[in-house]
């Protein structure tokens, strides 16, 4: 068997002692071909993933700020790193293979606490802060969490959902029980020596609809997004200053701000507040050259530009949601750079088809990042010729690993991971986004891709955000329906929209109902939630 292409490796010996992540994989035939044709994606059967990350730079050089002005060496870290983990295995009695729920907003301490759960040989899931009760309590309930870590101001909500059997201790209070108060060795923790394959994280589907997916990802899967999308496309340096919006409870966030600056020996500025005014300004005072935030961020810093100095900046990365040509040409114009676009998913942890700097081709994803590979298919599973649509399969290092769930069918398909996005491959090779897979609008016999219409209404001086869906409709099957956020002041005309559309796109694709709205309903990771639109009544026009 070629080992650098295999569904499983040939199994090593495991470090949990609770094998509950472990049992509930998925069966073998069920899982997606892996690929580990880099040289760097050879890893050593027995890996630690926060060992990795914690002594990839000498002890002195900064690994953490925030805004407050509080600076974290790598020998700080490590330091308090191994206190949590000492009183994680100790006082806290977690054991190799449990799960540690973690909550909090962005800080150096959740960052630890994540490192400290990890070097334990325990299993990280990391929430957001915007979850509720009831979102916690299914959670942990699929994943059988009993230990929680949990910053004393996000206590609340974790305390409501009334989760049996679950030891919460928070972090950053006064009492005597707080984490950080707790008596606890001064020193070195060694660390569990876990197999590569051992499960590091279960990091859970943001999603815009139904229950949640545990996906299920293994030590080395957290070293592969640094050393495919960070190393050969973004290709950060030790000097750099990371940061951006996205929570460490959405994986965007987690490899953008903790894994990726610390695999290059980097520093982050990890920001509790993170909405485009303070990235703006958090980017200006702390000279930050590494940005990650979403498409939605990058149009609506546009305004700001001119109140604050972004010089620093040398890269600009974008996920999450497709990024319309004309953001990208916006911020372009601006500022200089090329934003990076991407195209991630929860269940392969990080991005996957990108491109940078001179390769960079707006209004296109880009290419398979290297390490993976990606195709477009039929339903049937057989590649269609270029400059079809189909839906996106990819392989690589990564794959879908959903924790107990039927749901892993759907998913993983002939030994690939299919994204549930529709791609068009150019003849070039270049990948060009059209739709999530069930969000193409059929009317009238006509294929409208819903990201095309909001794309041309983003070229309208007065729009500042648009979500586009199908209703139903008996003489069409479907109409266009469009969902639009001005700029303030500027008059709320569906006709003048109509016209630019009109304008831009052929006829069939013009909404046949605006609504104007304030705001777009989104999760709480920034993804717009459709099904929300869909389930909307008229509005103007």
């Amino acid at each position: 068997m070629d080992p650098t292409r295999t569904g499983i490796r040939p199994p090593t010996a495991p470090a949990h002692v609770d094998t509950f992540a472990r049992d509930r994989l998925p069966p073998p035939d069920q899982w997606p071909e892996l690929r580990f044709d880099l040289p760097e994606l050879r890893y050593p059967d027995r890996l630690n993933c926060a060992v990795e990350l914690l002594d990839h730079a000498g002890p002195d050089r900064p690994v953490f700020r925030t805004p407050a002005g509080e600076t974290w060496s790598y020998g700080e870290l490590r330091t308090r790193v191994d206190r949590i983990a000492h009183l994680l295995t100790g006082t806290l009695g977690v054991v190799p293979g449990n799960r540690v729920l973690l909550r909090g907003p962005t800080t150096p301490w959740l960052a630890a606490c994540w490192l400290a759960v990890l070097k334990a040989g325990a299993i990280a899931v990391t929430v957001l802060a915007q979850h509720r009760p009831h979102e916690l309590r299914t959670m942990c309930e699929i994943a059988q969490v009993r230990h929680a870590l949990c910053d004393v101001r996000s206590v609340d909500d974790l305390a409501k959902a009334e989760i049996p059997g679950l030891t919460v201790t928070t972090y950053g209070g006064d009492g005597p029980d707080d984490l950080l108060r707790r008596p606890a060795p001064d020193a070195l923790f060694p660390a569990v020596d876990t197999a590569a394959d051992d499960v590091a994280l279960i990091a859970f589907t943001s999603g815009t609809t139904g229950r949640p997916k545990g996906c299920v990802h293994f030590h080395r899967d957290v070293l592969a997004i640094a050393d495919t999308f960070s190393k050969h496309v973004l290709r950060p340096r030790a000097d750099d200053l990371f940061a951006g919006s996205p929570p460490l409870g959405f994986t965007f966030g987690l490899g953008g701000l903790v894994v990726f600056p610390m695999r290059a020996g980097a520093c982050a500025l990890l920001l509790e507040q993170a909405a485009p005014r303070q990235l703006l300004a958090a980017v200006a005072e702390h000279r930050v050259s590494v940005l990650f935030t979403a498409p939605t961020a990058y149009r609506a810093m546009l305004d700001g530009l001119d109140a604050h100095d972004v010089s620093s900046l040398r890269r600009c990365v974008s996920a999450g949601e497709n990024l319309p040509a004309a953001t990208w040409h916006a911020w372009h114009e601006r500022t200089g750079l090329r934003i990076i676009n991407g195209i991630g998913a929860t269940e392969l942890l990080h991005i996957f088809i990108s491109a940078a700097d001179e390769d960079i081709r707006p209004g296109t994803t880009g290419v398979p990042v290297p390490g993976w590979y990606a195709r477009v298919q039929d339903e049937r599973g057989v590649p269609v010729p270029d400059g079809q649509p189909g839906l996106l399969a990819v392989q690589g290092p990564v794959g879908c690993r959903y924790l107990a769930d039927p749901r892993q069918r759907e998913y993983v398909r002939d030994g690939w991971n299919i994204t549930g996005d529709t791609y068009v491959r150019e003849p070039d090779g270049y990948f060009r986004y059209l739709a999530r897979a069930d969000d193409m609008i059929i009317s009238a016999g006509y294929n409208i891709a819903g990201p095309e219409v909001e794309e041309a209404l983003l070229r309208h001086p007065d729009v500042l955000e648009a979500a586009v869906v199908g209703r139903p409709d008996e003489a069409r099957g479907q109409i266009v329906v469009a969902h639009v956020v001005l700029r303030p002041g500027a008059p709320r005309d569906p006709e003048a929209l109509r016209a630019h559309v009109k304008f831009e796109l052929a006829p069939y694709k013009c909404p046949r109902e605006i609504v104007f709205l304030d705001a777009l309903p989104r999760t709480a990771t920034g993804k717009l939630q459709r099904f929300r639109l869909r389930d909307r009544g008229g509005g103007s026009g």
